[in-house]
C-alpha cells in the first residue's frame, strides 16, 4: 500500500481539498483505531507525491474533540508517510500576530480534556520525548517555504490548544495572555503528539484568523471571521505548500525517525500478542 510520498499534508478549517493535486488516488483506509476523518487523496505537485486528509471530514461534520486523530496518523503511516504538516486556524493571543499572519510555533501547551493521546496501553508502554513537539528541520523548510510567497510570517510562539468547540471566555483568553500564550488552536494536541510516536516530521503552518476575545478593541471572533480569513489565505496556503514540496530533500537527517528507539519500556515477552500485532506499524522494528 505504501507509495513514495514527500509530505501528508492535514487540512483544518477552511482547507478541505488541496487545489492543484494530478494523477490523483483515494484511499478509503481502515486502522486498528477506527477510520481517519475522510478518505485520503494521494496526487502529484511539483513532480512529488503528497497525501491529503480533511481533519474533519468532507463538509466539515466533526468536532475538534472528536477527531480521531489516532486514525488519522496511523492510516497516514499507514500510505508510508514520514513528513506531516498541519495546515490550521487559529487565534492570537499576542498584539503582532495579526489576523492574515501565518506563524510557525515552536511550543503547545494541551489544555484539552478526554482526548485518547497514545498508540499505547494495552500491555506495551511507551514514553515519547516531546520536549520539543515540532520537528526543526520540518518548519525550517516551511518557513523558506512561506516566505516565497510573500506572506507576513512568524517563527516560534506557544500554541495553547484547548477542547472546544465554542470559543474562550474573555476571562479565559487574558488567562492564557498571562500564562505566556501566543495562539490558541482546539486540534494540534494530541495529533503532534501521535506523530511523533508514529515517528513523523511534524510542523503547523497556522493561519492567524482573529484576536480571540483579549482584544478588547477588536470584535469578538466568530465564525464568519474565521472563514474570511481562511478563504483568502487558501492560495498562500497551496503556493507554500507547493514551495514545500518542491524544496524537501529526499531524506531526513532529524531525530524524530528514531522518536521510539528510547521510549519503549516494557519487556517485549510480555506483550500480548493482539497488542503487538495492533501495533506492529509502529513498533516492529524495535521488537525480537
Amino acid at each position: 500500500m505504501k507509495e513514495n510520498i514527500c509530505l501528508g499534508v492535514i487540512g483544518g478549517s477552511g482547507l478541505y481539498q488541496m487545489p492543484g493535486l494530478t494523477d490523483t488516488q483515494e484511499y478509503d483506509l481502515e486502522t486498528p483505531f477506527g477510520k481517519p476523518s475522510a478518505p485520503i487523496v494521494v496526487g502529484t505537485l511539483n513532480g512529488r507525491r503528497i497525501a491529503f486528509l480533511a481533519r474533519h471530514g468532507i463538509g466539515h461534520h466533526i468536532l475538534p474533540s472528536e477527531v480521531n486523530a489516532r486514525a488519522n496518523i496511523y492510516a497516514l503511516k499507514m500510505l508510508g508517510v514520514e513528513r506531516l504538516l498541519s495546515v490550521s486556524a487559529v487565534g492570537s493571543l499576542r498584539e503582532d500576530y495579526a489576523p492574515g499572519h501565518i506563524v510557525i510555533p515552536d511550543q503547545i501547551f494541551d489544555h484539552t480534556r478526554g482526548r485518547p493521546r497514545t498508540f499505547f496501553g494495552e500491555g506495551l508502554v511507551a514514553h515519547i520525548g516531546v520536549a520539543d513537539p515540532f520537528c526543526p528541520h520540518l518548519s525550517d523548510h516551511l518557513e523558506a517555504a512561506i516566505r516565497k510567497t510573500l506572506a507576513v510570517i512568524h517563527r516560534g510562539g506557544t500554541l495553547i490548544v484547548v477542547e472546544g468547540p465554542r470559543f474562550s471566555t474573555r476571562a479565559e483568553s487574558n488567562v492564557f495572555r498571562s500564562w505566556g500564550m501566543d495562539l490558541i488552536g482546539m486540534t494540534a494536541a494530541p495529533e503532534a503528539f501521535l506523530a511523533r510516536e508514529a515517528e513523523m516530521c511534524y510542523a503547523i503552518m497556522a493561519h492567524v484568523t482573529d484576536y480571540d476575545v483579549w482584544h478588547v478593541s477588536e470584535a469578538p471572533v466568530t465564525v464568519e471571521m474565521v472563514i474570511q480569513i481562511l478563504n483568502q489565505n487558501t492560495e498562500t496556503a497551496r503556493r507554500a505548500i507547493a514551495e514545500l514540496v518542491a524544496a524537501l530533500p529526499e531524506d531526513r537527517t532529524c531525530a524524530c525517525g528514531q522518536a521510539l528507539a528510547s521510549a519503549l519500556i516494557t519487556d517485549p515477552s510480555v506483550i500480548p500478542p493482539a497488542t503487538r500485532q495492533k501495533l506492529d506499524l509502529l513498533v516492529k522494528k524495535y521488537l525480537p
